[in-house]
């Protein structure tokens, strides 16, 4: 039983959270709650905060109508039993109604075996006279084969029927299973653990007071995510900047004002710093007694502003936020040095069960330019790529998986770097088939009299381009000559139309521009030089 003195000097603060900021493995919590003062309270307590708390990340303000010093907080550890009656009996009327479902199959299944035994009993007993009967040509060729089948379609129709009874009967064994483990599991009690924080203070006197606490969390994180929609007819890519929000801290985040950040406090502000490397032989493993955890230091804490101050404050922020027209659907963007945060409109709602939660930061159209590349020697098509210029103006667009759907229809998936405000990058946007490309060896020449003591073969190609799409196309077409690695072997290009000089690598490429249902061709012709003793290895081509 609780101390009445105790009791009333201790009150318990009902808060909520009304804020969160969410960064890549981590986040910051803000709960808020008004307390009636009466002047004799030494403790204010938040209850239900979860264990994943990191403990020096505690802080505490607040404001009020009377003066409030803040003195210091702690943690207290509760256990509680989680109340199980409800799902239990929620449980239980499953596993019955899924029972009742397979005693009803098996009154099915022993029906369908007492009709198979009749038509077999049927069957014996008119072997013999329906062998005399057509033995005597009283029964037609054609009587006695709608019998035959008759006998044959009711055995066939039965077994059927029992089968697909009896796999629906092993599917509701595999449910009833998983419910007989579930039951089990929650009848099990065991306790749900807990911190409450502890908030020392000393009131001047009677009135309402407003307490603020903020902690990190661990098991929360975020990562973006980009939807690229796009048309060929079109120089626009529309994009979709969206934020892919996962926690399991142990308290849902409902209503409450959500900020993104690409800061990373998990990696500190100092480099790391190295400990001397020790090595030692084999020693006798000691065993520490567990010690329980340390409830949370003393902490500094905000000075609480005057009332007025702080309700002036409150007016001009609504004020503020009443002038933001209720359409714009996006993130309010701000940067500090390397850090980027999102403010989010709307509440969030992000329950803590692990699971992804999207949620859109803004959506934006973006100039891109098309063009497209082939390698023939590989692949016999064209790929599609997109060149895009983020806005001066605009959001950094973080690292992340980038879905790419064209005229609507999803193609694949791409990922994007680090994209600064101003700065271009490049989509790969996938094989488009309306580029039609054709390449063939035309010939292979080895010259039969020695050339310089030279044994001399050449190759010839010939590529054949269609554009079979509506409008202009810009293509860049790569192809390669063998790169030789020793000394005695030449490889030279001969003749290429259109003319081109050779790269590095033996890499060859021709940038072409094709007007609609246009079609144009390329030939090159190298040759390669060695030794007739040399065997040469790779020109199987």
């Amino acid at each position: 039983m609780v101390n009445p003195e105790i009791q009333s000097w201790r009150k318990t603060v009902e808060s909520e959270i009304v804020a969160v900021t969410v960064y890549a493995d981590r986040a910051l919590v803000t709960r808020r709650g008004v307390v009636s003062l009466t002047g004799i309270e030494r403790e204010l307590v938040i209850t239900s905060v979860p264990v994943t708390l990191e403990t020096e990340s505690v802080r505490v303000s607040g404001t009020g109508t009377v003066g409030v010093r803040l003195q210091g907080v702690s943690s207290d550890r509760i256990y509680t039993t989680e109340p199980v009656a409800e799902r239990v009996a929620h449980l239980t009327r499953q596993i019955q109604q899924l029972e009742a479902e397979k005693r009803h199959l098996q009154a099915q299944i022993d029906a369908l075996a007492l009709q198979s035994s009749f038509i077999e009993g049927l069957r014996e007993k008119t072997e013999e006279p329906f062998s005399q009967s057509l033995s005597r040509k009283n029964l037609s060729l054609s009587e006695t084969l709608d019998f035959l089948n008759f006998l044959g379609s009711q055995y066939s129709e039965y077994a059927i029927a029992s089968g697909e009874c009896k796999a629906q009967q092993q599917e509701l064994d595999k449910q009833l299973q998983a419910l007989h483990i579930s039951l089990q599991k929650i009848q099990t009690p065991h306790p749900k653990e807990s911190l409450s924080l502890v908030v020392g203070v000393e009131a001047a006197g009677e009135g309402e007071f407003e307490l603020e606490v903020s902690y990190l969390v661990n098991r929360a994180s975020w990562t973006p995510l980009y939807d690229l929609r796009f048309s060929t007819t079109s120089d626009i890519v529309h994009l979709s900047y969206l934020a892919e929000i996962t926690q399991s801290s142990g308290e849902d985040w409902i209503g409450a004002s959500l900020t993104l950040s690409t800061a990373k406090p998990g990696l500190g502000t100092l480099p790391p710093k190295l400990d001397p490397w020790y090595i030692d032989s084999p020693s006798p493993r000691l065993f520490r007694q567990r010690g329980t955890r340390p409830s949370l230091p003393t902490i500094a804490l905000q000075a609480a502003a005057p009332a007025g101050e702080e309700n002036s404050q409150e007016e001009d922020e609504v004020a503020q936020d009443s002038s933001i027209p209720a359409e714009i659907i996006a993130a309010q963007v701000s940067k500090e040095g390397s850090v980027v945060t999102f403010k989010l409109n709307g509440g969030g709602n992000i329950p803590s069960d692990g699971a992804p939660h999207k949620t859109t930061i803004f959506n934006d159209d973006y100039p891109c330019k098309f063009d497209y590349v082939a390698m023939p020697r590989l692949v016999s098509f064209a790929y599609l790529q997109g060149n895009v210029k983020n806005s001066p103006n605009g959001a950094t667009l973080l690292p992340g998986k980038a879905n790419i759907f064209r005229n609507n229809v999803f193609i694949g998936a791409t990922g994007l770097e680090n994209i600064a405000p101003g700065q271009e990058f490049k989509l790969n946007l996938g094989i488009d088939e309306g580029l039609k490309i054709e390449r063939d060896l035309v010939e292979r020449l080895v010259d039969k009299r020695l050339i310089s003591n030279q044994r001399r073969i050449t190759y010839s190609y010939r590529l054949i381009i269609t554009n079979l799409l509506e409008q202009q196309v810009k293509l860049k077409v790569t192809e390669q000559l063998p790169v030789s690695r020793n000394e005695q072997i030449k490889v030279r290009l001969i003749r290429s139309n259109p003319q081109i000089q050779l790269g590095e690598m033996g890499i060859l490429e021709w940038q072409l521009t094709l007007a609609p249902q246009e079609r144009q061709e390329i030939y090159y012709q190298f040759n390669v030089e060695h030794p007739p003793e040399l065997t040469v290895l790779g020109l199987d081509i």
